[in-house]
């Protein structure tokens, strides 16, 4: 469902330079930032382009904790980390609110081509995958474009075999074509198993060709068996499907030692700055702290984290005081089923209403190019002050229907008016979910330009003359 309809007879459009936004002719005139807000705001802006503090988070954060999978010893260290960080850079009412997550051990996986020629494939197993029996499987291959054509396939062709999707990620600068493809790694075993498959193969959910493997996780339907699953390096799978194209039988095998153990604890880690808002009102500045075991988990989501942190550090340190409380919220398991956002919003029951906004980093450190909100008609001509902030970085409008991330989900639905900047993402598939996610992916120049993007926009937020929200319940993401 859409918002509201914006564009009325009753409206005209303001122009931007980078676009366009629609904005009541009706009286009262549109509501506006203040010049005092808005000159701050392009202090905040210019400074943040001149520390490299944000660097310096992330460095820390992939030195001193790395991989850090939810419920495993190094999630519980980043909590710890965390902790310590938020309370050094100045942040008050620092705290923990626990978490139950998921504890998947990733074992080891391996596969091959068993015939018309033999060869070894570089393997991952996919994020809540089972494992195979100790000897591993072994069968016919069939192949499928991508899920939707697997779904429609009878199930004569599927049976008793091993599935492979060669769905490919386009390389693009929204990261759209990830949304695109990803459904065959969720969805995929599942589609698979109904059809009587006995494991998947699926082409890596990533843009590099380089030889390494993408992980992520996987959703199993609790109406199906499940099957083990695994990704497999872009360059195996062209090879892969270059054997096929010889119209020959393939076989293939593949072992996975992957398990469950019990759900286990771990944390949302908060810290904020305080406002002047006698009505406590709040501004959510959300990033995810987990991270696949893989890499190092720098650019997903260290450089988030360090963007949401130093963007509090930076309005705390030159002694500001927004209207609104900022607070940043670093969330447990994003990437392994959103743990730490649902419990947060479950957790602020009633007081969701005094949640102003929240925007989210968690698109790497790539140069931000576009923003973009969801708010009410009333509240829309106030993001013409935003964006005049931004342009000297170089953004530009986006439109008024962001779906602000996954994280933001769970406040979304309950009415929480959500934010967006868009990150560069078109080098941002090339390393995502695997062992190349390492520091030497971030970009100092670019990071300052995030922060420098978040700080003016956060800053503006936490002193809107008017309620952003509340939104419509249960809207889903565009």
């Amino acid at each position: 469902m859409r918002l509201p309809a914006l564009v009325t007879a009753a409206c005209v459009t303001l122009a931007l330079g980078l676009g366009t936004l629609p904005v009541s002719a009706a009286k009262p005139a549109a509501p506006a930032f203040s010049k005092a807000d808005l000159a701050t705001a392009a202090q905040l802006r210019d400074a943040a382009l001149k520390s490299n503090r944000a660097y310096e988070i992330v460095s820390s954060l992939t030195t001193e904790v790395g991989p850090r999978l939810a419920g495993s010893p190094g999630d519980r260290a980043a909590v710890a980390w965390a902790q310590a960080k938020l309370k050094a850079l100045g942040l008050e009412n620092v705290r923990t609110q626990d978490v139950l997550v998921p504890q998947w051990i990733r074992g080891e996986a391996s596969a091959r081509i068993v015939a018309p020629f033999p060869q070894p494939l570089v393997t991952v197993a996919l994020g809540g995958s089972i494992g195979t029996p100790e000897p591993g499987i072994e069968a016919e291959l069939v192949a499928f474009a991508d899920v939707e054509a697997l779904k429609a396939a009878p199930r004569a062709q599927v049976e008793g075999k091993i599935v492979y999707l060669g769905k490919r990620t386009a390389k693009v600068r929204d990261g759209k074509g990830y949304g695109e493809a990803v459904r065959g790694r969720s969805t995929g075993p599942s589609a698979a198993a109904s059809l009587g498959a006995i494991g998947l193969v699926i082409r890596s959910i990533g843009t590099s060709t380089q030889r390494f493997a993408h992980t992520g996780s996987t959703v199993y339907d609790i109406s199906q068996p499940k099957i083990p699953a695994i990704a497999i390096s872009n360059p195996d799978a062209d090879m892969l499907e270059r054997q096929l194209a010889t119209g020959q039988p393939m076989r293939l095998q593949m072992r996975v030692t992957a398990r469950d153990l019990p759900r286990t604890k771990s944390a949302n880690v908060i810290g904020e700055v305080p406002g002047t808002d006698p009505n406590a009102e709040v501004i959510v500045l959300g990033a995810h702290l987990d991270s696949w075991d893989l890499g190092q988990g720098a650019i997903d989501d260290g450089a988030g984290v360090a963007i949401v942190s130093a963007v509090a550090a930076l309005v705390k340190e030159r002694g500001l005081k927004p209207k609104r409380t900022l607070r940043v919220v670093l969330y447990a398991n994003e990437e392994f089923g959103l743990s730490g956002a649902t419990e947060y919003a479950r957790a602020i029951g009633d007081e969701a209403a005094r949640h102003a906004g929240a925007i989210e980093a968690d698109l790497g450190s790539g140069r931000i190019w576009k923003f973009s909100s969801r708010v009410t008609p009333e509240a829309l001509p106030l993001m013409q002050g935003i964006v005049g902030v931004l342009k000297p970085l170089g953004i530009e409008w986006g439109d008024n229907e962001t779906g602000g991330g996954a994280d933001l989900g769970p406040l979304r639905r309950i009415g929480v008016p959500v934010f967006s900047l868009q990150h560069d993402a078109t080098e941002y598939f090339e390393v995502h979910h695997t062992a190349n996610d390492t520091l030497e992916r971030v970009d100092p120049a670019q990071l300052t330009q995030n922060v420098a993007a978040y700080a003016a926009t956060v800053w503006l937020l936490a002193n809107s003359p008017v309620a952003l929200g509340p939104l419509a319940t249960d809207v889903p993401a565009k």
